[in-house]
């Protein structure tokens, strides 16, 4: 699936935007999934056909936000459960360095790793589980998932709309 084919589908299906990016936001921040499937850029793109100024944007972004945080919630609970195991298993297994590298990052930032690593593509994916593993603190885990869930939905909606607006603004100069 393309760009022009996400936004024919959501310009022409304006209801389905928010469980759309729901389901994908949940996929790009779930362990396993967002390492062979990352869906940013389809989560930017529906902030494009979206629009700014949409009245479908502050649902679709809460939809976003909810699926994100939903996302990283299972890998943490995932860590948490299956503690040293996970790396064993794949798709982890394919990626050895992974893991390492992203206790070391929550080592080095501590619970400002969660809200770091959601901006992080590979750290996105193996930070929740790494606090898991460690078995962070559950309340400390949710505040900065939650949060830092919202504000990568806002950014990849804000993006996407800037480019929609760009796009559109630079069509009408260029058809006028």
């Amino acid at each position: 699936m393309t760009f022009a084919d996400i936004s024919t589908f959501i310009e022409h299906n304006r209801l389905w935007a928010a469980p759309i990016m729901m389901g994908l936001a949940f996929g790009e921040s779930i362990a396993f999934v967002s390492l062979i499937l990352p869906f940013w850029s389809m989560l930017v793109a529906i902030g494009a056909a979206v629009g700014l100024l949409s009245p479908e944007f502050f649902l679709v972004w809460i939809a976003a936000s909810i699926g994100a945080a939903l996302g990283d919630w299972v890998s943490y609970w995932l860590g948490y459960h299956y503690n040293d195991r996970i790396a064993g298993m794949w798709p982890l297994s394919k990626y050895p360095e992974l893991m390492p590298r992203g206790h070391a990052f929550f080592e080095k930032y501590g619970v400002w790793a969660i809200v770091l690593g959601r901006f992080s593509g590979p750290f996105r994916a193996t930070v929740p589980i790494i606090a898991g593993a460690t078995q962070m603190h559950p309340v400390k885990f949710q505040i900065a998932n939650w949060s830092s869930a919202f504000l990568w939905a806002l950014v990849l909606m804000v993006f996407g709309g800037g480019i929609g607006e760009m796009i559109s603004v630079t069509w009408k100069w260029l058809s006028g």
